[in-house]
Parts: C-alpha cells; structure tokens; sequence
C-alpha cells in the first residue's frame, strides 16, 4: 500500500518542542532584537583565531546588526533590493547578512574562495546593486568588470583602506558602521512570504541557479528544529561549516535563537578547539567525522601490539553489544520489527556483555570521548550526506550521540532528522514538523509502498519559493501540488524513517542494465585502514571500478612489518616518512600494494548488506592527490564533486577499462 511520509508529532516532539524558544516574528532579523532581551550579556558569538579575538554579546550582536541596517539605509538601500555577500565564516559575516535583512535587501551569498567567473555571474543574475566582499583580495576578482553591473557601493568586511573604483563608493566595515551610527535606524516590515536570500546551488551542470527562500522558510527551521536538539543558554557550539551554506546558516539561526554561544573553528584548528572549548554541539558533514575517527583509529594502530588486541577486543565485544541494544530497542535498520523472541534474545546477549563494554567505556571509550570531543558532547550533527555505517557504529560505540539530518539548499534545508529517543542508524531520521515525504517510480511518478526504493519528493513550509529568473528550472523541481524533486533515491520505514541509497544522477548503469548506487559501497569500502577517499566509477562498463586516494601511513606501516620501505612517485604531494629498518624499497603500484587492496576491496565490499555479484570492484587506480576543496575536486561541505573527478581522470578511467 503506498502512503506518503506526512509526520504527525508525536507526544515527545510536542513536550520538546514546548521546551524550545519560538519566536512568533513575521521576519527572521526580527528574532534578534527578542534574543538580545532574553539573554543580554550572554556571549553569542566567539572568534578565538581572529587577531584580535572577538566576542560579542547578544545586546552587542543585535546592536552591530541594527547600525549596519542604519548604514545601509544611509547609503540608499531600499526594501527588495538585492546585495552580493562573497565572504566566509566571522561574526562580521553574519552581522552584514542580517543587517541587509533588517534594512529589508536581499542577499545572494558565496564563498570569497569561489571563481571570479562564479562571483561575477551571481552578480549579475541576482541584479545585486550592492557587495560586500571578504577583503580586497576578492574585489579584485570582479574589481574590473563591476563598471557593467549596477553596482551602486561596495564594503569590505575587512578594515583595510578602501580603495578607488571609478563610479561607485568603496567602504572598509568600520566606515560603513560610523556611517550607521550617525543615520536613524528606519524599522522595515516585511512579511513571511517575501524573500530573504538567494542561495545558488554548486552549478554541477550548466550554470549555478539561484534557490529563492523566504522569511517563512527560514523561520520554519528557526521554530521547528527543537523538535531534533533541546540547547540550553549558554551551550557551546563549535562552528566549521561555511555560513554561507543553507546547513550551517540555518542551524546557527536556530542555535542562536535558543541562546547559545558559536565559537569559530577551521579544519586547522578543529582538534584543538574541541579540547579547550568542549563543546555541547557541532554541526558537521561526514567527511569531518571521518577525520575524527581516521584520528583515533591512527592512534589505536601506534599503540603497542599488546594494547592494540586488547582495545580490538573492546571494540569487537562493544559491536555486539550495541547490535544486541539496537534490537532491543527496534532501532536495528537491518533487522526491523523484531518478534518478541529476538528482542528477549537481544536483551539476553546485551546483559551478557554488559559488563565488557562497561569496562571498554572506562579504559577506552571515555579516554577517546574526552580526547577527540573534550568531553562534554552531548549531540554530533551531520548532514550533507550519507554517514557510512562503521562511522556510525564507531560513534555509537564511543558513547557519543550523533544524529544526522537530511535536506537541501532547495529545502532551508532541513527535511529530515534522526531524534535522540529514535536514532535509528542507518537512516536520515523521521521528518520535522510539517514536512511530508513520498516515495515516488522514477519513470512513472507513481507512489510506491512503504520499503520500495524511489525517488524522494517533499512538501513543506520550508520549500522554497522557486529558481531566480528561472521558471522552466522551477517547474522541473517543484510539481503544481508543491512536490519538490529531491533526485535522491530512498524508502522510508513503517515508523516514516527516511532512508537514501544514493542520488539519482550518479547511479552508475553497467552494460548489463544494473544499476549501481555508488555511496553505499564507497562507505563500506571507507572501512579499510588503507583507503583514504574512493570514487566509483563505470557508466557503460561490463563492471565498476574505482579510483582510490590511499591511506600512506597506514600503507607505510604495513610495508614497514613486511621488510620494506613504501616509495611513492616524484611528483607526490603527500609526505611520507620511510622506516630506518627497512631495507628494501616497495613502489606504491607494487603488485604486492596491488593485492592487499583487491583484499581489502573485495572484503569490505561482499560483507555490505546486500550485497550484489555486481557490487564486486574491477579495475582500480592510484591517486596520490587526495580529494580538496583547494583542488576543486571537494564541494565546500566536503563532498566529491564527481563530474569534476571524472573530467580530470578521464583518461585514467578509459585506460583503466581497455
């Protein structure tokens, strides 16, 4: 029987979201000036690494934000107007987005690290008659060719002198406040279903297009996200993502409104900041917990041999404890609706281990918790997309809480999330408040039945209102009854659990006509030690093969206990440090290097659930470039721009399937 995914609360949403502040505004800035009375001298935003460190209070956050308005209206700024923000994580960032927001303009948001060519086409699509910019470094990335574009003034968020361009004013941000300070602020109204911002999408085919979301979109997230995570005042949060990115931006509205205080971090930093800060939250992508737990794994495998079995041992005992509990506790997504024998079974054999996984907690668990998170997490957030399955378990295992979410740019983002009391792993959690979820035939769009495997459509408040300037992109994403096209595939459980199995234009056809979802075996492939980051590849191929940035120094102790030194190609980027007893060398595309990563290929991939003859990895290839955003090869929230790998590996990959 086909149903769509329509989430009713349940009572404990209800009680959670009681707990939660709502704010009943018709207009996100407005939240703001509430916040700055509810929690005063409480510190809202913390920039350590920034020279000098800032800190700001919720009465000093909304001050800023109200004396940029004021600034924006001296310089001309009417309600409706659009301004380009080309800038990345600071306070500065958001004290310019909501002072646009409060002077009623639009802003189209973007990295200061995107192309010109990107920057110059948001310019010019969005009809911005103002930018700020990071610094003068990325004004002059468009510097010269604003002369075309309506551009009326610029800021930067920087103190630097400004400089001269012929036709319009540049200010520095200190001169664009002073210029608020002496103009009264002018109150704006604006209502729910006027637009907020324009967030463009990465672009991956053909130009970037423009997502359109509304006060009411924003506010949707703001009110409803304390049915997924109950903050208290005062709650460290470390913040990594980029806040132009709907993720990040939308949850630190929401964190922010509940009274929390955003420490800024970087991936340089991060380790560090969590030790001194011990955060109660962060908001991530799984390439990021990846890290952390590539991290402690590396430091497990330095321990000494003695050490290493005995913390393998904790870790297999604590496996089958938490399989056992997942059962118990119906939150098993392999093993879904177990009968009352298998649960009394699972809750035999969690009792049993019991006590082994107590003593892993209190010689190892709790020893990484504090290391790796400082010690006071109380939830991990991850979105973005898919987290593998042994990150997963990994997590669970160390006691630390993570819940991972679903959405898109499209969608403010957040559609879907998993709860504390239903954490069902495995899945992107049931939907948020007011959001429903279908499950559609890809050919025929018609609805299928609870477990069938489909394209994901949604409806809700938090769908935004269209494509900017682009009525056909709009009709193709959102139907006449206000479906959404996701173009992910997924299925949902009887408990309306969302689970997704890849996106729609990265399945991988084979000759056969099989159809292969390359982000569950990539995951499970993640498992191995010696694979670092791995993309699928084999559109019209008889099987899929794989390109593979390996683990070195995990290679490297390897080659090490076989007698050998691991030696790389000239052209590597990658240090390495050779052991001193070893005595011969082992080249990196060695046959021997060659079989233990068929091993461990052919491994992780047949012990996936479900897996398929067609699953099985052909041919694979080297690379000695790892995946970056410096490259252009990892999106700004750390996912593989797949069409930008295969375009650079073409070559690689035809040769590879001669």
């Amino acid at each position: 029987m086909s149903r769509i995914s329509a989430y009713a609360m349940t009572d404990i949403d209800r009680q959670k979201l009681s707990q939660a502040l709502v704010y009943d505004v018709p207009s996100l800035p407005e939240i703001w000036g509430l916040a700055a009375q509810r929690f005063g001298s409480a510190i809202a935003l913390h920039a350590p690494h920034l020279k000098p460190a800032v800190q700001l209070t919720y009465i000093q956050l909304h001050e800023q934000m109200q004396q940029c308005a004021s600034g924006l209206q001296a310089l001309g700024i009417q309600p409706g107007d659009r301004i380009c923000l080309f800038a990345d994580n600071s306070p500065r960032w958001l004290i310019a987005d909501q002072g646009m927001m409060l002077a009623g303009a639009v802003n189209a948001v973007r990295s200061a690290q995107a192309e010109a060519e990107e920057l110059y086409f948001l310019l010019d699509n969005s009809g911005s008659v103002a930018m700020f910019v990071e610094d003068i470094a990325t004004l002059k990335k468009v510097g010269d060719r604003l002369s075309s574009l309506p551009i009326r003034f610029v800021v930067l968020l920087t103190d630097e002198p400004a400089p001269t361009l012929a036709g319009m004013d540049v200010l520095n941000f200190t001169q664009l406040m002073e210029r608020g300070s002496q103009h009264p602020f002018q109150p704006v109204s604006r209502g729910g279903d006027e637009l907020a911002t324009l967030i463009y999408t990465s672009g991956t085919t053909g130009k970037p297009k423009g997502a359109m979301l509304t006060h009411s979109n924003l506010l949707h997230q703001v009110n409803t996200l304390g049915s997924v995570v109950q903050p208290r005042l005062g709650d460290r949060i470390l913040s990594i993502l980029p806040t132009w990115h709907a993720y990040e931006r939308s949850a630190e509205y929401f964190l922010l409104a509940q009274g929390c205080t955003q420490i800024y971090t970087s991936i340089r930093t991060v380790k560090k900041d969590l030790a001194e800060y011990k955060p109660q939250f962060m908001v991530s992508v799984p390439r990021i917990w990846e890290s952390i737990y590539e991290g402690v794994q590396k430091q497990f495998r330095e321990q000494p041999e003695k050490k290493q079995k005995l913390i393998n041992f904790f870790l297999q005992i604590s496996h089958r404890y938490i399989h056992a509990r997942r059962v118990w506790n119906n939150l098993e997504l392999l093993h879904r609706n177990p009968s009352l024998p298998q649960r009394l079974l699972a809750g035999v054999q969690m009792m049993a281990l019991t006590p082994l996984h107590a003593l892993g907690e209190k010689l190892v668990y709790g020893k990484v918790r504090q290391g790796a998170t400082g010690g006071e997490f109380r939830q991990a957030i991850s979105g973005g997309g898919s987290l593998a399955r042994h990150i997963d378990d990994f997590f669970e295992i160390m006691g630390i809480e993570v819940l991972v979410g679903y959405g898109l740019t499209e969608t403010s983002p957040v559609t879907n999330a998993r709860r504390p009391w239903r954490n069902l792993r495995g899945s992107a959690g049931q939907p948020i408040p007011g959001t429903e979820i279908q499950i559609v035939d890809q050919e025929t769009r018609k609805p299928l039945a609870v477990g069938d495997r489909g394209l994901v459509l949604i409806r809700g408040p938090q769908i935004m209102q269209g494509y900017y300037n682009n009525p056909e992109a709009t009709r193709k994403a959102i139907d006449p009854n206000g479906w959404f096209d996701s173009g992910d595939l997924g299925w949902v459980t009887e408990q309306n659990d969302l689970v997704l199995t890849g996106r729609a234009k990265d399945t991988i056809v084979l000759t056969n006509g099989e159809n292969i979802e390359p982000q569950p075996i990539e995951d499970a492939c993640l498992r191995s030690a010696y694979i670092d980051q791995i993309m699928l590849v084999g559109q019209d191929q008889k099987s899929i093969g794989a390109l593979i940035v390996p683990n070195l120094d995990a290679l490297e102790k390897w080659a090490n206990t076989q007698g050998y030194t691991l030696t790389l190609p000239e052209q590597t980027v990658i240090p390495h440090t050779p052991s001193p007893t070893a005595s011969q060398s082992l080249p990196l595309d060695s046959k021997q290097i060659q079989d233990l990563l068929r091993k461990e290929l052919n491994r992780e991939v047949q012990n996936r659930p479900g897996y398929r003859a067609d699953d099985r990895i052909g041919p694979f290839r080297l690379l000695l470039e790892p995946f970056a955003i410096e490259n252009g090869l990892l999106t700004q929230t750390l996912k593989v721009r797949r069409n930008v790998v295969m375009d650079r590996y073409q070559g690689m990959i035809n040769e590879m399937f001669v």
